[in-house]
C-alpha cells in the first residue's frame, strides 16, 4: 500500500508540475511582490529603519521576505485544488485504482517544489542586492529544514481552503491574513519600536519566532530558545491542518 500511495503521488505530482511549466507566470506572480517589497524596503525605506542589529538592513530583512514569498506562493495549491474538485478530475481519479490520500499530497509535494524554487529565485535577488551571510553548512541545511515546514504547515493551511471554498478568489484570498501577518512581527522592524499591545502580539505570535530562529542561522549565530518555540508552532500547525484536510476530504470523497 505504501508502495502504491508514493507511485501515484509521483505520478500526480508529475502531472501537477507540468501544469506549472506549461504557465510559468504562476511562479513569476509569486515572486514579484516579495521582490517588490525587498526593493522597497532596501532601497526607499531601509535608510529611515534602525534595527539595532550592526549589520545590513537587507540581512535583517530577508527572513520575513522569504515568508511573504511563500505566503503568496501557497494561493496557488488552494486554487488548483478547487479547480480539481469544481472540474470533476477528483472525482475521476476516484473511478481510478490509485491511492485517495496521493490526490492530496501531490498538491502538497507540488506546492514544496514550486516554492522552494521562488524561494531560491528571492535568496538570489536578495545576494545580487547585497544581502551577505555567515551561515555554515550545518546552518544553511537548517535554513532549508524550517523553509520544508514553513511551506507544508502552510500547504496543509492552503489545502484547507481550497476543499472548502465555494468560488476561485475564496480558495485563494485565504493567504491575504498571511502575506500580511508578517508585517506585525520583528520581520520588518524589531518590536521593542511598537505600541506596547501591537508589541505583545507582534512577540507572540508565530511570524516572530520562525524570522528570528532564521536571522540567527543567516547571521551563524547561537538561535536559542526561539528555534524550539518557532518548530513547535510549525509542527504543530502542519500536524492539526493535516488532520482537519484530511478529514474534509475524506467526508468531500465519501
Amino acid at each position: 500500500m505504501t508502495t502504491n500511495i508514493l507511485a501515484d503521488t509521483g505520478v500526480l505530482t508529475g502531472r501537477s508540475l507540468r501544469h506549472i511549466l506549461r504557465s510559468p507566470d504562476t511562479i513569476v506572480t509569486t515572486v514579484i511582490t516579495p521582490i517588490a517589497l525587498l526593493l522597497l524596503f532596501v532601497y526607499v525605506l531601509g535608510g529611515a529603519i534602525r534595527t539595532g542589529s550592526g549589520g545590513s538592513y537587507i540581512d535583517y530583512l530577508l527572513p520575513g521576505i522569504l515568508l511573504i514569498t511563500i505566503s503568496s506562493g501557497i494561493a496557488y495549491t488552494a486554487y488548483r485544488l478547487f479547480l480539481d474538485l469544481k472540474d470533476g478530475m477528483v472525482e475521476r481519479l476516484r473511478s481510478m485504482p490509485i491511492a485517495r490520500s496521493s490526490v492530496l499530497w501531490a498538491h502538497v509535494v507540488t506546492s514544496l517544489a514550486a516554492n522552494l524554487f521562488s524561494v531560491s529565485i528571492v535568496i538570489g535577488v536578495a545576494i545580487a542586492m547585497g544581502f551577505r551571510t555567515g551561515a555554515s553548512v550545518a546552518a544553511w541545511l537548517a535554513i532549508a529544514g524550517i523553509m520544508v515546514l514553513v511551506i507544508l504547515a502552510l500547504t496543509w493551511l492552503a489545502v484547507i481552503a481550497g476543499l472548502t471554498a465555494k468560488t476561485v478568489d475564496g480558495a485563494s484570498a485565504f493567504s491575504y491574513p498571511l502575506i500580511f501577518l508578517p508585517f506585525i512581527s520583528s520581520a520588518f522592524v524589531p518590536t521593542e519600536s511598537m505600541p506596547a499591545p501591537v508589541a505583545w502580539f507582534a512577540e507572540n505570535q508565530p511570524v516572530t519566532s520562525i524570522v528570528n530562529t532564521l536571522r540567527a542561522l543567516f547571521a551563524g549565530r547561537p538561535v536559542g530558545g526561539e528555534a524550539v518555540i518557532a518548530l513547535g508552532w510549525l509542527v504543530g500547525i502542519a500536524v492539526v491542518a493535516c488532520t482537519i484536510a484530511t478529514m474534509i476530504y475524506r467526508r468531500k470523497i465519501g
